[in-house]
């Protein structure tokens, strides 16, 4: 089979990594891809929302199956343009068209959705410009600390968690008027859930799923999860406390009506579901979902997913993963990534990464960086994903940790602390 993998990300490296491993493949393309895919197949440039282009590329390299990585194509329809195109009906994808996209691609969606099917989640209010004093006044009924979520797309800082009232309804208006753009015209306002959270990722067909291993990132700049959120520092596999009784109500409370609640609404859905979870005294509840594998949990978990990936992406486009199972290893797997100084605010590009050639016993994935005359180069503010095994979370986190420290370049900074948590 020839697959093109739609993205530029850690992500889409670590998926390439594992889909380079089938007999199946024939030729792996990446669109853009990076550095690091480019050392397993064919980068294309080709800008992921620019779905002319996409189709261009897919019937030139004759491409037989898509996987879409990053969420903005998915929201933005790029299943649904290939299904309506006459020339493209023949390509298997993963990923889900625009409908079950919103369940990322829009918050108050999300909410309402669980809301309709009885799955657990945080209590919660949406407001517009319009009603924003009604948001000040939801506020006020509710405890701190208050977490205040963009609607729609924003990179993953769309998210806050503000203490103080008066700092929170400042920042409600400030959403409301466009800190976020489009995507905060809506701010869904929650209830705080204390607990630990973990990711949970399944591959759908519609009817049946697997279920991948389970994660924990870990999503705030600062040591001791501090300071502003940011698109993934780390994460860690397996997670601790998520054991057999905990994963048992994570299927039939979220998993189950999830996907029933999808084919109640006729939403047909194939590819990654990403139930972003939180641990609340023993019980699971979603703080979010998203539409595609996480970054950088996939950096971590493809090291432990065995078997054949591609055939049971095949299976899932095919509508036949009920035939098809997946091994899990029994290691643990680690992953620390190494950002870019600023992060996530302002930053530079463009510094000179060495000593990445000395790395072992470990996998690095590219996220954010380019080769220019021969140089490897940062180019994001996430950089490189450091990859790790071992018996135990503290044996693959040292394998990560004592790699990240070996590379080098200017602004370089990286959090220690990954799995803090969980000893």
């Amino acid at each position: 089979m020839n697959v093109l993998i739609v993205g530029s990300g850690g992500r889409e490296h670590a998926l390439g990594w594992k889909i380079r491993q089938s007999p199946l493949l024939t030729h792996l393309f990446f669109a853009p891809g990076n550095p690091g895919t480019s050392e397993l197949g064919i980068n294309l440039a080709v800008d992921p929302e620019n779905f002319s282009d996409i189709k261009r590329e897919i019937l030139e390299n004759e491409i037989d199956m898509m996987i879409i990585g990053p969420e903005a194509p998915l929201v933005a329809g790029i299943r649904d343009f290939c299904e309506k195109d006459p020339d493209l009906q023949y390509v298997k994808i993963i990923g889900p068209g625009k409908a079950g996209a919103k369940l990322e691609g829009s918050k108050d969606f999300s909410k309402q959705f669980m809301g309709r099917y009885g799955i657990p989640t945080a209590g919660y209010a949406s407001f517009r410009k319009e009603t924003a004093e009604e948001g000040f006044r939801y506020l006020k009924s509710i405890r701190p600390p208050f977490v205040l979520k963009a609607d729609g797309l924003a990179a993953g800082k769309g998210v806050l968690i503000i203490d103080q009232l008066e700092y929170a309804q400042d920042a409600l208006w400030e959403m409301l008027v466009g800190k976020f753009g489009e995507a905060s015209k809506t701010v869904v306002i929650e209830e705080f859930l204390k607990g630990t959270e973990l990711s949970v990722f399944i591959l759908t067909d519609g009817s049946s799923y697997i279920l991948f291993p389970e994660a924990k990132d870990y999503k705030r700049i600062g040591i001791g999860d501090t300071g502003l959120n940011t698109g993934g520092m780390g994460a860690v596999s397996p997670v601790p406390f998520a054991d057999a009784a905990f994963m048992e109500k994570v299927k039939t409370r979220i998993i189950e009506p999830t996907l029933e609640g999808l084919r109640t609404e006729k939403i047909e859905y194939t590819g990654f579901i990403f139930f972003g979870l939180i641990n609340c005294d023993g019980d699971p509840f979603v703080i979010e979902y998203n539409a595609r594998l996480g970054d950088p949990e996939t950096e971590a978990i493809m090291l432990r997913t065995e078997g054949d990936l591609l055939e049971l992406l095949n299976a899932a486009a095919e509508g036949r993963l009920s035939e098809k199972q997946m091994g899990i290893s029994d290691h643990a797997a680690a992953t620390i990534m190494l950002v870019s100084g600023g992060y996530p605010g302002d930053y530079e590009k463009g510094k000179i990464i060495s000593g990445y050639d000395q790395a072992e016993d470990c996998t690095l994935f590219h996220s954010g960086t380019r080769l220019e005359f021969g140089k490897l180069k940062t180019n994001g503010g996430r950089v490189l994903a450091v990859s790790a095994t071992g018996k135990d979370i503290h044996e693959a986190l040292e394998k990560a940790r004592s790699n990240a420290m070996k590379i080098s370049y200017e602004g370089k900074y990286f959090r220690d602390d990954i799995g803090f948590d969980l000893s």
